[in-house]
């Protein structure tokens, strides 16, 4: 190729690349003078589970949510119940506790999905969409309650500007009731009993406000006592017997350390009483009311007849009880003929019997306790030591199985030890007063063979024997009573110790007249 057509080849070469450059160095311009990248908020949805029509219903209900961001991720979701009072969340769904107001209530649940284009930085407030939603969240790693430089925190970004919402018309249920079932009556009590029953409320049982007490009559709103909503179990006992009908106290929980302020009017001494209870939640709405006893079983209700009490824990056929009666008619002419009650406990049990027999034989100051080889010990455990303590006296007469866990009997009783047992004590064996603390007590003498008979070795320092067999039955003593003279225990049945007429008749009266200073 010649000079003068290679030279024109590359100023046309040259004009062409310059060309080519001129137009991409006009592309680069035209894309750094475009409007810059902006962020769009997240978008919100709202369901509810099971996905049905809204309507009235109960005030726990499960709600759900999501968010969608199509130009980033969705980090968290602020909510809120009343349109004021925001809360953040990373969860999806919730269930809510609605608080039931006097009246069905609409509530409106609004929640907004947040994205992740944060500023990188915390901030101690937050305002998106006109809404200060205040400092961002973070975890507070040292527990001083502020943020610190390093802790974790969630970069809040945009936030749905449209948030989502749903009305709930939330309906109040009336609570229900129901009676515990250990809650069985006997036909008769002295005025000490106690009631247990069940309550709840869709709504939460914290929405019970209070439960409603009265005695034989529903028709008198002014007789309604109330209580704490959260009681599910009290103890009705009456003290001042004077005249026949009386008011009763409420034992809270049957304690004798939460008596409820008010007492309840309306027990009827010597006739048939009903328990109406029912619930009553935060709007006024109440239960219907529960019946203890149910209709048609009555519940008769003994006016004490005076101080003295026989308790009867006999289970054998025998001639146990006539003895018992008999001797109490009698004893010191006639002084507590009218004047004693007797509970037979195998055909009377109370219901909650660690809670109501002790407060039931507090009633009494006096009590004579017989029984055969299977009494029961759970009462006497619970009872005996609280009844001496309040200042009662107790006289048992009281024999035990063959398989007996001591430590049970020094529960009410002060004895170190027992003898095994022997199968049969033989008639005419004879019981021993000590002759120098207890000479004045009759010698018994048995009659009949008497099975499971054991000794004690009572309490060198809480106890002073007064009964012994004589030799070669068994070794220790039969009969021991507490230094303070509240407690006397002999471990035969008196009714089978009369071998010689009138002596277990004069035991009786020495240990109730003589040294409990009983008076009708």
């Amino acid at each position: 190729m010649n000079r003068p057509v290679l030279m024109k080849f590359f100023q046309n070469r040259y004009l062409y690349l310059s060309f080519v450059f001129l137009l991409l160095a006009g592309g680069c311009t035209e894309d750094v003078t475009e409007v810059p990248y902006v962020n769009k908020p997240p978008k919100t949805g709202l369901f509810l589970v099971p996905d049905s029509v809204i309507s009235q219903q109960a005030s726990r209900l499960q709600v759900n949510w999501w968010g969608d961001d199509s130009d980033g991720l969705v980090v968290g979701f602020y909510f809120t119940w009343d349109n004021t009072n925001w809360s953040y969340t990373t969860r999806k769904d919730s269930t809510f506790s609605l608080q039931i107001g006097a009246a069905d209530t609409i509530y409106t649940f609004r929640v907004a999905a947040v994205d992740n284009a944060g500023n990188g930085i915390y901030d101690v407030s937050i305002v998106r969409n006109g809404i200060n939603l205040g400092a961002e969240p973070f975890t507070d790693a040292n527990g001083n309650g502020v943020f610190d430089a390093g802790e974790p925190f969630t970069d809040i970004g945009d936030i749905d500007p449209a948030p989502v919402s749903l009305p709930f018309p939330i309906k109040n249920s009336a609570p229900v009731i129901s009676i515990n079932t250990l809650t069985i009556l006997p036909d008769s009590s002295f005025p000490v009993m106690t009631f247990g029953w069940n309550a709840s409320d869709i709504d939460g049982d914290q929405t019970i406000s209070s439960i409603e007490l009265v005695l034989n009559d529903t028709t008198v709103s002014s007789n309604f006592i109330s209580i704490p909503g959260n009681i599910r179990f009290i103890t009705l006992r009456a003290q001042n017997l004077s005249a026949s009908s009386v008011s009763a106290e409420i034992l809270l929980n049957g304690l004798e350390a939460t008596i409820h302020p008010e007492t309840l009017p309306g027990l009827n001494l010597d006739a048939n009483n009903r328990l109406y209870i029912r619930a009553k939640d935060i709007s006024g709405a109440v239960s219907q009311y529960l019946s203890i006893p149910e209709a048609g079983i009555n519940w008769f209700v003994k006016k004490p007849k005076g101080q003295f009490l026989l308790f009867d824990d006999y289970t054998l056929i025998d001639d146990a009880a006539d003895f018992y009666s008999r001797t109490l008619h009698t004893i010191n002419g006639g002084l507590l003929d009218g004047k004693f009650d007797t509970w037979d406990y195998n055909r009377s049990k109370v219901p909650f019997s660690s809670v109501t027999f002790p407060l039931t034989i507090k009633l009494f100051k006096y009590v004579l306790w017989y029984s055969d080889t299977n009494p029961t010990l759970d009462l006497a455990a619970g009872a005996v030591k609280k009844y001496n303590d309040a200042g009662g006296k107790i006289l048992f007469s009281m024999s035990f199985p063959s398989t007996l866990d001591v430590t049970i009997l020094q529960g009410f009783l002060p004895i170190d030890s027992t003898t095994n047992f022997i199968n049969f004590l033989f008639p005419n064996s004879q019981l021993n007063p000590d002759s120098t603390r207890f000479s004045d007590f009759p010698v018994l003498t048995t009659v009949g063979s008497i099975p499971r008979v054991r000794s004690f070795f009572p309490s060198t320092e809480f106890a002073r024997p007064f009964y012994k067999f004589s030799a070669d039955v068994l070794p220790g003593f039969i009969g021991f009573t507490d230094t303070a003279d509240r407690l006397y225990f002999i471990g035969l049945p008196l009714s089978k110790c009369n071998g010689n007429a009138g002596t277990a008749e004069q035991f009786i009266s020495k240990v109730l007249f003589d040294k409990f200073g009983l008076v009708p």
